[in-house]
This record gives structure tokens, sequence and C-alpha cells, in this order.
């Protein structure tokens, strides 16, 4: 039994981590590595930024402190660490990113005779993995969630004893990236587990009716922790096991969305940054800066909108059906595209993921694998007053608007005067539809 290096990445955590059993059968020393890597740190928003400095921290001290750190281009850091200890195998997690896919050919070229190993993903089921009947990868989700529930997946993986090695440099990182006032969860595994526990036991009965809600705490907000692999979906699904009724099928649902969305970057890179119907390359789009300031401030005039923008400035999250209003706020009131609007997610998701965060705006933009969405225009007032009937999840976030009752707060300029501070709608949602629908018919 020699010696072996772990490299962790988007697997945070000690339970249910494949990798690490898989290097426990190799060897009976392992090195914990992990590589601050520019190429993905500095696309990155503060918010992620210091919650992954929070999650390695917490990795760290679940080592005993032997975690090594290193800053650099994993092509060259990788090798020098695993000759440096003597290692005959580097392990790690799948990674199947489009970025991910380059960096781990390029690494595993350069070990010269060291193998490389991967073992697990951030997924139940690796994305790639399912394809339809005829070898096609799956475009809709209907047929994939149906697939991914035949195939199923392993049971989580057991616990694993190593030695593990004092690393010659002791832990350390560059000082933590300053979020501002923003308020983010707790990081690291533990935290991760207790939240999941804590949802079992009380929050998954009535999930399934509750989950669209953004003024109740319905959600799991697992969604950071799941990104930096601090849990993974594996042991979510195990305690889930064979739990049926809509609650349980909501969530696994909610899983397998985020396995589908990978699994089509998989087989579509280029999706990330491109629409992956290019019919819509076509479509045209506006310039208005102003109209875009607006949406990222939460000044739109329209209240649930104006309330999930706020909320991801200051927590680096947001409601999923909210994340979905402001979406469609942005690409068919405002008229400007989808990726303007990724873009600025990805700056301040404590959650944000590629694949997650690319897909979900390309659903509610018409540009993506749902067969027929470009007529799905969401009305902010009519969503507000339908998931937030009596306003107090838009009174939590624009506080100019705290003094209005009910659901009379989703309109505020129907009020004898407009409230101080408020701005009036900076767009009609009735003419912007019919416009959205008019760019879409010259495309079609």
């Amino acid at each position: 039994m020699g010696t072996a290096l772990l490299w962790f990445r988007r697997d945070l955590r000690l339970a249910d981590l494949p990798a690490l059993a898989c290097a426990a059968e190799r060897a009976s020393r392992v090195l914990a590595l992990y590589v601050l890597d520019d190429a993905l740190l500095r696309p990155a928003g503060e918010p992620r930024r210091a919650f992954l400095h929070g999650c390695l921290e917490a990795l760290a001290g679940s080592l005993d402190g032997r975690l090594l750190v290193v800053h650099g281009d994993p092509v060259r850091e990788v090798p020098r660490v695993a000759h440096s200890i003597g290692a005959g195998s580097v392990h790690v997690s799948t990674d199947t990113g489009p970025y991910g896919r380059r960096r781990d050919r390029a690494v595993a070229a350069a070990l010269d005779g060291v193998d490389w190993v991967e073992c697990g993903s951030p997924y139940a089921v690796t994305p790639g993995r399912l394809t339809k009947p005829d070898g096609q990868p799956y475009r809709v989700f209907s047929p994939f969630y149906r697939a991914w529930r035949r195939h199923g997946w392993p049971a989580p993986a057991p616990s694993s004893t190593v030695d593990w090695i004092e690393p010659e440099e002791p832990f350390s990182l560059p000082p933590a990236p300053d979020p501002g006032p923003m308020s983010l969860p707790r990081p690291g595994e533990a935290a991760a587990q207790e939240i999941w526990r804590s949802f079992v036991e009380s929050g998954l009965d009535g999930y399934a009716a509750g989950r669209d809600r953004p003024d109740r705490p319905a959600t799991t907000r697992l969604s950071p922790y799941l990104r930096w692999g601090c849990l993974h979906p594996r042991t979510m699904l195990a305690d889930l096991g064979s739990r049926r009724g809509a609650d349980a099928e909501s969530l696994r649902s909610e899983l397998a969305w985020r396995e589908f969305y990978a699994d089509v970057l998989y087989h579509r890179p280029e999706t990330a940054r491109q629409n992956y119907d290019r019919r819509f390359d076509r479509l045209e789009y506006d310039t208005d800066q102003d109209a875009f300031d607006r949406w990222r401030t939460g000044r739109t005039g329209y209240p649930i909108v104006d309330a999930g923008m706020r909320q991801l400035l200051a927590e680096g999250w947001m409601h999923n059906r909210v994340r979905m209003i402001v979406a469609s706020f942005l690409v068919k009131d405002l008229h400007l595209p989808w990726w303007l609007g990724a873009r600025h997610f990805m700056r301040h998701l404590v959650d944000g993921d590629l694949a997650s965060n690319q897909l979900n705006w390309q659903w509610v933009a018409g540009t993506g694998t749902d067969p027929a969405p470009f007529f799905r225009i969401f009305n902010p007032t009519t969503q507000g007053e339908k998931f937030d009937p009596d306003g107090d999840y838009v009174r939590r976030y624009v506080p100019e608007l705290r003094e209005i009752p009910g659901k009379a707060v989703h309109q505020p300029w129907k009020l004898p005067r407009l409230p101080t501070g408020y701005p009036r709608p900076i767009v009609d949602h009735a003419h912007e539809r019919t416009v959205a629908l008019d760019r879409y018919n010259a495309i079609s």
C-alpha cells in the first residue's frame, strides 16, 4: 500500500466521497490537496469565493489541518505535488463541465507515470451516462427524468480510514474575500448535514405545495452546499429512500433538474455561452443600460422583481420561483439578452453553478431545451399575487413598501400616492409582452 494524492474540487466533504474510498483501496497514506485556480476564481463573484473560503476552512478542520492548498495552474501544480510525495495515483471526482474536462485531460497527460483515477462525480448519475434508445442525448426533461429514475444510483460511499499525510506547508489561505454586507450561509460539510437532517425531520412535509412560495421558508436552502459538494445528492436520495408522495417526489424531481442541465451541458458545452436553439441568434434585443441597471439594483417598479433582485444582493441567493420571474422580466419585458442576466447571477450567487444557471436562464428566455417556451411570459404582478399572496416577501426586501398591507403591495401604482422613494413601473407589461411575441414571430 503506497501513497496517493486526493485532489478536492467540487467535493469538499469526507462523507459519501467515492474518490476517497478509491484512494483508500489503493494507498494507506493520502495527501489532501486543493488548488486555487485563477481560471475558476476570476469569473466567480465575491459571495461564491467567500463561501468557498469557508468551506475550505471547514474541510481543513475535519482533516485536523492536513489540507495542502496551493495557488496556480493545476496542470503544473498537481503533477508537482504528486511527484513530491511519491504518489502512485491521483484521485478525483469526475468533472464533466467544459473547463473541467479540458483541464483534467491536460493534468492526466502531465502526470508522467502517476495513475489518474476518477471515482464518482457531483451527481447521482454522472452526466453523459444516460441517452435515449437511439443513442442521442435527452433534450426534454420528462423522458430524462423517467430514464434517470429507472437507472438509479449507487448507495452512498462507505466511510474510509486513511493516514492523512501532514503537508510540508501548514494549511493556509489568502485573506477571505469580502462579500460586503451580504449575509452568507454557514459553510462546510457539518452545516450541510445539519440543514439536511433538519429539513427531512421538519421541512419535507408540505415541500411540494410550499416550494413555490418565496414568503415561506419552504425550500431546502442546500444549493450552495450541493454546488461545492459539501453534501452529495446521492446522500439526499438515499435518505429519501422509498418514500412516496408528492413531497418526496417533488424533491427528487428538483435534484433531477440539476442533473438534467449538467447532462445537457456535457453534450452541448457551447450552451454555456450560446443559445441552445440557434434560431434565437436572430432575435432582436435592446441595449438599454439604464434599464439593466434598474433591474439589477431592484428599481423596476414591479415589487416582486425588485424584491428578488434585492434579495440576491443581500443574501447571494434568490428563491427559485423568483429567479424565473426576474429572468422573464429582463428578457421579455426589457428585451435584454439572457446572458447579461446570467452573468449578473454568477457574480452574485453563492450557489452559482454554470450548468444550472445558464440553462435555467435559457429555459426562461425560450432559447433552451423546452420545445415551445417563448410564449411563457411571466406577468410580474399576477406572479407576485399568486406566490406571495399576503405580500410578506416583498415587504421583507423592499422597505419603501412595508406600510402597504396585504397583496396591495404588488400594485403600489394604484394607491392614491406612490410610496416615497419607490419608482413607477419602468415599462408597461402588457405592451412589452406584445413586443416580445412580435420579435419571436419575426424569427419563427
